[in-house]
């Protein structure tokens, strides 16, 4: 644990710096696109944050290396992670790719055709040096080829990218998540390992996750309300294109039931966990693209109905709006990760983790949705103080107007039966005059 976490601080240091490098560059060079229509910020702020992101985890990675050569007998285990190099190299490989073409987007403005071509091709790669879904982890079932696998592998680590593009809409909202749920996963990734290999901590998930979590805290300080620096669609599509691969490296190679996961719920947990973790980022992406193929447009067309914009327009600051998506985050990946947790170290029933899970999303819920009642109540407040305003004369003008109007309706409203009783009555001589 001691060397992951000195990995995880040099990443957080490196990509501090980096960003604080990269944002100056930036202004100097007047490297920023004009804002845009759907754009939350309402001045030109630098977008080259994933360059910064990318160098620290580069350096990082170099870093694991280096010590893993060292012959330390402490460190000797991180070099089970280095035996296939290959992977390494395509990782690293794909993140470079990504970020190039992320850099020529957030610059030029790349057609999605091209970033998406780009985003198969890294897939592609990492899939290729063997970093890919060999069946399903459930009680180690193996269902189809490894061809079949290995093209799913491909269009998840594509929709996991694009998903976590899509919600970077607001300051600190992708790092932010991205920190709350690689966190999350690499206490899974370290508690699993442990179960399954007690002398060796060190595997290729754990790392990854944790040097995601280094780089996403380094860049959060400069991204944090009111942004000094986006990561733009570089940083973005690296953080996603990593958690895919962090999260394939794991899910698709584990035989729950060899680490005591007997339970029905705790079984799928290498399938839920994933999807817990970036249930914000998969949940808006779904919405978008069903909103926008109903419309007739391009799933990539851009538009200002995402999660974070719904939020904002419900009457949430943009700070609230940050924190409830956090918050999010944080039940559903923290609620599914102690389903695994408790019937596997504590020996309690996952429904109680089922339980937690439940009421945080309540909780979640409530928070999401206050808005909309002191809305309805300031609406009523507004309505009553208007009233209230009214001049009393003006009021009394009003009631006399009302009741002559009332009175001619109700002239107007007789019948010619009532009429013709009426004459009757009054060809009657009064009784003083008979």
């Amino acid at each position: 644990m001691t060397l992951f976490l000195a990995i995880a601080l040099l990443t957080a240091l490196v990509t501090f710096g980096g960003s604080i490098i990269v944002w100056k560059l930036s202004l100097k060079y007047k490297l920023y696109p004009k804002i845009r229509e759907r754009d939350v910020h309402t001045r030109p702020t630098p977008r080259l944050g994933g360059v910064a992101m990318f160098v620290g985890i580069l350096i990082a990675f170099g870093a694991a290396a280096f010590v893993s050569t060292l012959g330390s007998s402490r460190f000797s285990n991180i070099a089970i992670v280095f035996q296939n190099p290959g992977q390494i190299l395509a990782i690293l490989g794909a993140a470079l790719l990504i970020v190039i073409v992320g850099v020529a987007d957030d610059i030029w403005d790349l057609d999605w055709t091209t970033k998406l071509a780009a985003q198969f091709l890294a897939a592609g790669l990492i899939t290729w040096q063997g970093v890919s879904i060999v069946s399903l982890p459930i009680g180690g079932i193996t269902v189809g080829s490894s061809w079949m696998f290995a093209i799913i592998t491909v269009f998840v680590i594509v929709l996991v990218m694009n998903a976590v593009n899509f919600i970077d809409g607001l300051d600190g909202l992708v790092a932010g998540v991205a920190l709350i749920a690689n966190g999350v996963f690499f206490l899974y990734s370290y508690l699993l390992v442990q179960q399954t290999s007690p002398t060796n901590y060190f595997n290729l998930a754990s790392l990854v996750a944790i040097i995601l979590v280094g780089a996403c805290a380094g860049f959060l300080p400069l991204n944090w309300h009111p942004a000094k620096l986006f990561m733009g669609d570089a940083g973005a599509l690296l953080i996603g294109l990593l958690m895919a691969t962090s999260a394939v490296a794991v899910t698709g190679q584990l035989n729950p039931t060899g680490v005591g996961l007997n339970q029905f719920v705790a079984a799928f947990i290498p399938i839920l966990l994933p999807f817990a973790v970036l249930v914000i980022p998969l949940l808006d992406f779904g919405l978008a693209v069903i909103r926008r193929l109903r419309a007739g447009k391009s799933p990539f067309s851009a538009d200002r109905k995402h999660l974070h914009h719904r939020l904002l327009d419900m009457g949430h600051s943009h700070l609230h709006a940050v924190l409830i998506l956090y918050g999010w985050t944080a039940v559903a990946s923290i609620g599914c990760l102690l389903t695994y947790v408790f019937p596997v170290y504590f020996k309690i029933s996952s429904l109680w983790a089922l339980l937690a899970l439940f009421i945080g999303f309540v909780i979640c819920a409530v928070i999401t949705l206050a808005p909309l009642g002191r809305r309805k109540r300031l609406t009523v407040a507004a309505e009553a103080v208007a009233v209230d305003e009214i001049p009393e004369a003006e009021i009394a003008g009003l009631d006399e107007l009302a009741g002559a109007e009332a009175s001619v309706a109700l002239d107007g409203s007789r019948s010619p039966a009532s009429a013709q009783d009426g004459s009757v009555e009054s060809s009657d001589p009064e009784p003083g005059a008979r």
